[in-house]
């Protein structure tokens, strides 16, 4: 894995920390760690979006999001756990994984990291 599929996983992983800091944040403190997290998401998804197919950027990006934000609303906040659900997030994994794989990366001349 590259520098600019870490970046992306990065920004996955700060998208579920925003996520979850709209719908639980209460106080000042918890909103500014919302926009920070808002801000370093997006900032590493922009960056990776330089140098790799913005298409397959974005469909991994919320679909580890997503399974990021539905595995911790379980853990942390009581989620019912629901085979169904389960099985869902599992299968976008596969299509996550999936279109990471077949992705070829292409050498961008002139493009900063």
């Amino acid at each position: 894995m590259n520098t600019q599929w870490l970046k992306v996983f990065f920004a996955s992983f700060f998208e579920v920390f925003w996520v979850i800091g709209l719908k639980h944040a209460d106080s000042v403190w918890e909103w500014i760690g919302t926009a920070i997290s808002i801000f370093i998401s997006f900032y590493m998804l922009i960056m990776a979006g330089k140098r790799l197919p913005v298409g397959t950027v974005y469909a991994v990006f919320v679909g580890l999001g997503t399974a990021g934000t539905v595995i911790s609303e379980i853990i942390l906040f009581n989620e019912p756990v629901k085979l169904g659900k389960l099985l869902l997030i599992a299968v976008l994994l596969i299509g996550v994984i999936g279109l990471k794989l077949v992705t070829k990366e292409e050498p961008t001349e002139g493009v900063d990291a």
